[in-house]
């Protein structure tokens, strides 16, 4: 199921989606309600609570093929401390002087920046584009700032620090229009947060199989997830919680400054119906997106075969053209 769309129409047990003039571009879904209980059948499964080691994938993920895999270590004013992130650079990057669109990349819960680079193809994906990706540690802290440590304010580390670093010590195009974020499960919750808070800093947006229940009650469903849920948002019915929640901040939204969103979950993901409610949240309130519904579970298979057309968008929303790596191998073929 693909919708690319900001109005969803229910009729006759099918999900027709339309486009703003009213055409129907998308159909053939048995009819469900995406406003049913969002916290169904997690347990076990949010952001692959561990990721996977090489061991468990079930092939062989290939060596870098764009210029530069590299770490950075720097220090972060929010949270008062060195932290890392992972940056792939473009085919070329070394040899010239070009600036390049950026894309921020999140991991899910228990993971950290290292995750997209050692358990998908992201490299190799990444060469057809003239981009930089940069990959943060996010911790388990759901990307906002704690409402019990003051110290651990993790969305102002994404949005202030990382950014000023990347943009300071890369030749990264410092402006909206090329600046793009995404993330997987918690990361995906996280893309979609920094999105609906700071409209005017990106041009993209994406979430595969987003954790959009992160404030809302995950934790009544998988304890183990209580300690890193009440430490980044506080007691239940907290300032936090409410400022963080996905539902209130696209119904506050203007649909006129929100970028467009890409948005892809798996048809047997726990999470499908919280993507599906969010989905009908974007679509009630007039947001400009795009979602997919492909065969798949959480996980890092399902993460993995999204990222060729979460990226293939992304190149179409941020005008890049392709790499000469990309040009050369479509014109081989």
């Amino acid at each position: 199921m693909r919708f690319r769309s900001n109005h969803l129409v229910r009729w006759n047990y099918r999900w027709l989606c339309c486009d703003s003039a009213n055409r129907i571009i998308a159909a053939n879904e048995r009819i469900m309600c995406f406003r049913s209980p969002v916290l169904i059948a997690l347990a076990g499964m949010l952001a692959a609570a561990a990721p996977p080691s090489r061991s468990q994938q079930s092939g062989t993920v290939p060596p870098a093929v764009t210029d530069t895999v590299e770490q950075r270590i720097f220090y972060s004013t929010s949270l008062q401390r060195e932290m890392p992130y992972e940056v792939i650079l473009p085919v070329g990057y070394r040899a010239g002087q070009q600036h390049y669109s950026v894309l921020y990349l999140l991991h899910g819960w228990h993971g950290d920046e290292t995750d997209w680079v050692k358990l998908t193809h992201l490299t190799e994906v990444a060469a057809r584009y003239q981009l930089i990706i940069v990959t943060p540690r996010g911790g388990n802290s759901w990307y906002v700032n704690s409402a019990t440590n003051p110290t651990d304010r993790y969305a102002d580390y994404v949005l202030d620090d990382v950014i000023e670093d990347v943009d300071s010590h890369y030749r990264a195009t410092a402006d909206p229009q090329h600046r793009a974020i995404a993330g997987l499960s918690m990361g995906g919750y996280g893309a979609l947060l920094f999105t609906l808070r700071r409209p005017t800093l990106f041009g993209f947006a994406a979430s595969i199989s987003g954790a959009f229940s992160g404030p809302s009650g995950i934790d009544e469903v998988m304890p183990q997830l209580k300690p890193s849920i009440d430490q980044a948002y506080g007691s239940s019915g907290s300032a936090t919680r409410k400022e963080n929640d996905l539902d209130s901040l696209i119904a506050a939204a203007d649909p006129r400054t929100i970028p467009y969103l890409f948005i892809e979950c798996g048809t047997a993901d726990p999470l499908l119906p919280s993507n599906r409610h969010l989905v009908a949240e974007l679509s009630e309130y007039k947001l400009q997106y795009e979602y997919h519904e492909l065969p798949g579970n959480h996980t890092w298979s399902f993460w993995d075969n999204s990222l060729s057309p979460m990226l293939a968008e992304l190149a179409r929303q941020l005008h890049l053209p392709p790499t000469a790596f990309a040009a050369h191998a479509s014109s081989s073929h």
